[in-house]
């Protein structure tokens, strides 16, 4: 293949893969829009039209944002790439004289970096314009900066070590060097996901015990019930940052915990707690979650093998931008523009996500109450401005979780 035609397939997907998102988020505005008037059947007398008109607005405007850093994000790929940014960075860690590891490393590191300084604006705009003008913010800038310095030191410190190792092994672990790369990505994604609530998470937020006797009783005996272990279970500040509710499982093996935000201990009774928690638990029933690491795992496996044939492609680097050929900058290319061939692949991988749902859904409604849990939802759909009325198509394209109209369908076949 020459790196002309490369470019041109690759320049063909990107205006394909825009053109589809522009018009799937136009559509989703339209329709969201065009039903704000009226409160759906399912959900009469339990939200209030003003509460519905608000979902509608936050739908809209959080759409019309994800617009704008559609564009944003395709303007700077194609800046990264064919505009010669990327070359021009790895030139310049080159002139600095360093040998192979180290420029590749510094590449990987400073790359990563600009591109969270790229993208500073949109997320400066998201917490403090549009999440405040709908009353969900509650993080000051000063713990913005905190998190982002927070999350800097992690990029370094686990970061650096990560990206030499992986580094090393494309330069020196042969042939089969992508083999070794996954054995050593997904080791430490297992381990990350292990470390996560005892290391990482604390460094946020904070994590305390349940004090709800009641509610503690009531959760202690569903997992009891349903013969899940955990370490405790706990309640995280996420009323610091956000009044968006959620709860979640976080961990492997022993060092599982249940997570409750506070601000969902707040909007629920002891009922729809747990019939929320027996809807997380569902997923590990069903081992939703070892499935999506497998998946993960599998995808990756994939993707680094294509990978290892890619890098010996003058065309993968000269079609992209790239002048000088190297480990490193194959690596980033490939994680840059990755998405942009994978991305019709998204409506499976969404479609497999909601079926695990109403899978976790059915589990919950024979472990609790299933009346309870469509009062929870209805709840969070309410207090998190999710909109009721999504378009069919974008919906079908992207959501992991059903339509709230049909999810609260199936939850009352099952009542």
């Amino acid at each position: 293949m020459s790196a002309t035609l490369f470019t041109d397939i690759f320049l063909v997907l990107l205006a394909a893969t825009l053109a589809t998102r522009l018009w799937l988020a136009r559509r989703q505005v339209r329709h969201v829009l065009a039903n704000r008037k009226r409160v759906p059947a399912p959900f009469r007398g339990k939200i209030q039209l003003k509460a519905h008109h608000k979902a509608a607005d936050y739908t809209a405007a959080k759409t019309r944002l994800g617009l704008l850093a559609l564009v944003i994000d395709t303007l700077l790929l194609l800046a990264w790439t064919l505009g010669g940014g990327l070359d021009w960075l790895d030139q310049a860690w080159r002139a600095a004289g360093y040998g192979e590891l180290a420029t590749g490393t510094a590449f990987l590191l400073s790359a990563f970096a600009m591109m969270g300084l790229l993208d500073l604006p949109l997320s400066l705009y998201q917490t403090f314009v549009l999440e405040q003008r709908f009353g969900f913010n509650r993080m000051t800038v000063t713990l913005f900066f905190v998190d982002l310095l927070k999350q800097t030191a992690l990029l370094l410190i686990i970061g650096t070590p990560l990206a030499m190792a992986v580094l090393w092994l494309m330069q020196s672990a042969g042939t089969l060097w992508w083999l070794y790369v996954w054995l050593l990505w997904s080791g430490f994604s297992l381990l990350m996901i292990w470390a996560y609530p005892a290391v990482i998470a604390p460094l946020f937020n904070k994590f305390v015990p349940l004090k709800n006797a009641s509610v503690r009783k009531r959760i202690q005996a569903l997992l009891k019930r349903t013969g899940f272990r955990s370490r405790g279970i706990f309640v995280m500040d996420g009323s610091l940052r956000s009044a968006h509710g959620n709860a979640y499982f976080t961990g492997l093996g022993r060092n599982k915990r249940v997570v409750f935000f506070d601000t969902l201990l707040k909007t629920l009774g002891g009922t729809e707690i747990e019939a929320v928690l027996a809807h997380e638990l569902g997923h590990f029933h069903h081992r939703h979650i070892v499935k999506r690491l497998v998946t993960m795992f599998a995808m990756s496996l994939a993707g680094l093998a294509l990978l290892g044939w890619l890098i010996q492609q003058a065309w993968f680097y000269q079609g992209l931008g790239i002048t000088t050929p190297s480990t490193h900058a194959a690596l980033i290319l490939f994680l840059l523009v990755g998405p942009v061939f994978t991305f019709f692949l998204q409506p499976l991988m969404a479609w497999g996500s909601r079926r695990h749902e109403y899978q976790a859904d059915t589990y919950a409604a024979e472990q609790a109450d299933a009346k309870s849990l469509i009062s929870a939802l209805v709840k969070l759909y309410r207090e998190n401005a999710s909109t009721l009325t999504p378009d069919p198509v974008y919906s079908a394209f992207y959501d992991s979780h059903p339509p709230a109209a049909l999810r609260i369908a199936h939850l009352r076949s099952l009542a």
